[in-house]
Parts: structure tokens; sequence; C-alpha cells
């Protein structure tokens, strides 16, 4: 069994934070992090225990289309594989294409991506090919304004000095 973790990889979590900042309007009924008591059960060996997958819901009416994401993600090095409507893509076996996935959920109303351990850290853009680096900027920088800048304040004549605790003095005329 492979040990749960309580809180999913910056990869993972990245996954579904880029889709809803791309696509806003989507459904999210299937989406998942991590799993279940009854998930652990039934899938003792799930990457979802270990926080290295997520579920992303397919929802082309609303622009996440897991057919073609399913393409896609073959090309990205993070990915070590998928699982979309009956079939399975492994980094592993890539050679051999996609295989007819056998697995007690068909995942066809969802995709299943599983993210290598070396890159649970990584963020970088997941929807790379819907120039998708402009559209999480722009998220980020709504999220996180710039600072205002401090201005520093002068004493008046004669007014102790409060703006830090390193001097005491009185501001003198020139």
């Amino acid at each position: 069994m492979k040990p749960v973790t309580k809180v999913a990889s910056p990869a993972a979590i990245a996954v579904l934070r880029q889709a809803t900042a791309l696509f806003p309007k989507r459904k999210k009924l299937s989406d998942g992090l991590l799993p279940s008591l009854a998930h652990q059960k039934a899938n003792p060996n799930s990457d979802h225990n270990t926080g290295l997958a997520v579920d992303l819901t397919h929802n082309p009416k609303n622009g996440i289309d897991c057919a073609v994401i399913f393409e896609k993600l073959k090309e990205d090095e993070r990915v070590d594989y998928l699982i979309y409507d009956k079939k399975i893509w492994s980094r592993a076996r890539r050679k051999e294409g996609n295989r007819k996935y056998t697995g007690s959920n068909p995942h066809v109303k969802h995709l299943h991506i599983s993210i290598n351990a070396t890159h649970r850290s990584d963020t970088s853009p997941w929807f790379w090919w819907l120039n998708q680096p402009k559209v999480v900027n722009q998220m980020v920088a709504k999220l996180q304004p710039t600072p205002k800048k401090k201005v520093a304040k002068v004493a008046p004549m004669g007014v102790l000095c409060t703006c830090c605790k390193v001097h005491n003095t009185k501001r003198k005329a020139i």
C-alpha cells in the first residue's frame, strides 16, 4: 500500500487551478486530488494516496476536452501515466501507445493524471498549447496585487522620531 498523504502535491493542485483559470465556467463534479477512505481501501496503490494524482472533469462544452488533453499531456515529462475513456497510456510503456484500461472505473467522466514524483513541485503551465502562460500570469497578478510603496515620513521639527527603535533623537533644523 502506498503511504497516504494529507496534502496534494503542488503540481497536482496546479492542474486544477490552471484549468479553472483558463475555463472559469468548467464543471468540477469529477475533479479530485486526495482519496476518500473507500478509494484508499479499493485502490491501495493509487497515486492519489501520495498526492501525485489529479482527476480533471471532462467538460468540452466549457473548455475541458479530456480527449484532447489526454493526447497533449503525453508530451509532458511530468506525466507518469494517463487514464481516460477506457484507455491508459504510460511513460514506461509509451512505445505500446494507448492500451485498454480494465480497472473498475472506466474514467469516462474524467481524466486521471499521475505525476512523476521528481516533478511534484513543478507548477509550470499544464495547458501550454492553449497559450496558458499569459492567462495564468494574469490570474496570478489579480491574486497578488503589486504592493504599495512605503513613503518615508519625516517628523516635524522638535518632535521625537518614532519611525523605528534604532534612534530616538529630536530632528534639528539645518
